[in-house]
């Protein structure tokens, strides 16, 4: 049996789950999620709470308990705290402004790259550092992932686009002269 399949979900106040054919939606202070379903695994609302249990103890069964389980956590937790990740730009002369819902990146090229934010995601800048905000965890997380694509850390200088909190594997440069 899966450990975190069998841990049901706690609904915070405000949070409603709504579980159709083939979806469960979420719908919270801060908006509206789903998720989608699948047939060996059901779900049940009791008194605050979602219980997810396998329909049978097949492979898949036991494969889909314990994802479902985090997907349907996941999206309770976005709609009551959503999401956030931190960027830092690294590099002399590399700088980063949010305008609208677009962020422009200056960060060694000819010209400064434009990232247009999808539907659902925030960004807010300040100094070096970007954050980027949203209620779905997957797509907060792509986000970040393709804006860190853009120039992604280098080992030599460290400079280029990271996590905060990203250690970065540091390697020498060239050796001193010839002999």
């Amino acid at each position: 049996m899966s450990r975190i399949g069998k841990q049901p979900i706690e609904l915070p106040k405000g949070v409603e789950v709504k579980i159709t054919d083939d979806a469960v939606e979420v719908k919270g202070p801060k908006g509206t999620l789903s998720t989608p379903r699948h047939d060996k695994v059901a779900y049940a609302v009791e008194d605050g709470k979602v219980v997810i249990t396998r329909a049978d103890e097949s492979r898949a069964a036991a494969e889909q308990h314990g994802l479902r389980r985090t997907l349907l956590a996941n999206c309770v937790d976005g709609v009551t705290k959503g999401y956030q990740k931190e960027l830092e730009v690294v590099g002399v002369g590399y700088k980063l402004q949010v305008q609208g819902k677009s962020v422009v990146l200056s960060v060694g090229y000819s010209h400064p790259v434009n990232y247009p934010l999808p539907a659902g995601i925030d960004a807010k800048a300040e100094g070096n550092k970007l954050t980027i905000m949203g209620i779905d965890k997957q797509l907060v997380g792509e986000v970040a992932a393709q804006i860190r694509r853009v120039r992604p850390p280098e080992p030599f200088k460290g400079k280029g686009i990271k996590y905060a909190g990203e250690h970065i594997r540091r390697k020498a440069g060239k050796s001193g002269g010839k002999k």
